[in-house]
């Protein structure tokens, strides 16, 4: 013959009513709501949390970290605060931050290296080229790489110089690049190609693929616009 187990059971309305305590373990089932608690020995049945059932929430405790009811109600999440922390690679989509505080590290506020800013707008910055300016004296000077954006002494006393432009197979600029040479001897100086078949200068000067700057002090710009081809602008002669 089949075993028949029962629970203590009745209405909602009549387990209120009775505001009965349970044994530990014992189980006391509500008939209309379908619900059930689970004594402890010592708490009352109004007092006790119902245990979930079917993925129903109603009336489950704050004690658990979940509040509401129905399967269809609000659930209320109590969150860690230190899921406000957010570190490495981080994916916000559709997330409401209003009124919250964000604290980036300020390590971000410090480019390094090589960057990409797009779209960025940067309030009164200052361009730092270095903490000294580059200068030679040699009366025959072959631009480098590292001479990129750089203002350049040529102090090469009262001898005439020359500033040589190296072909884009040798040293590649960027497209865009932009050196001065200032003259701060008395020898003239003057700018031109390495190999003029290869590399072409154009300038206002009275020879324009290898203009001179006009005396002491004098500056010349180089811009360089394509792989071998560079303007020449400033004080020329």
């Amino acid at each position: 013959m089949a075993s028949l187990i029962q629970v203590k059971r009745g209405t909602a309305a009549s387990w209120t009513s009775a505001n009965t305590v349970l044994a530990a373990g014992e189980i006391g089932f509500e008939t209309d709501t379908k619900k059930l608690k689970v004594g402890d020995g010592t708490t009352a049945w109004t007092s006790l949390g119902y245990t979930v059932t079917d993925g129903d929430i109603s009336g489950v405790t704050a004690s658990t970290g979940l509040t509401g009811g129905g399967t269809s109600g609000t659930v209320t999440l109590s969150i860690d605060s230190t899921v406000a922390t957010l570190t490495g690679s981080q994916t916000l989509t559709n997330k409401d931050l209003t009124s919250g505080t964000n604290t980036f590290p300020t390590s971000l506020a410090t480019l390094t290296g090589s960057q990409t800013l797009t779209n960025k707008t940067l309030t009164t910055p200052v361009i730092t080229q270095g903490s000294s300016t580059p200068s030679f004296t040699t009366n025959a000077y072959t631009l480098v790489a590292g001479d990129a954006g750089q203002l350049l002494l040529a102090s090469n006393g009262s001898t005439a110089g020359t500033v040589n432009i190296p072909t884009d197979a040798t040293t590649n600029f960027a497209i865009g690049t932009q050196i001065t040479i200032l003259q701060t001897g008395s020898g003239q100086l003057t700018v031109a190609a390495t190999t003029p078949a290869t590399t072409t200068v154009y300038s206002t000067g009275a020879t324009a693929a290898s203009p001179k700057c006009r005396a002491q002090y004098s500056a010349i710009t180089l811009w360089k616009s394509a792989a071998n081809t560079w303007y020449a602008f400033g004080d020329i002669s």
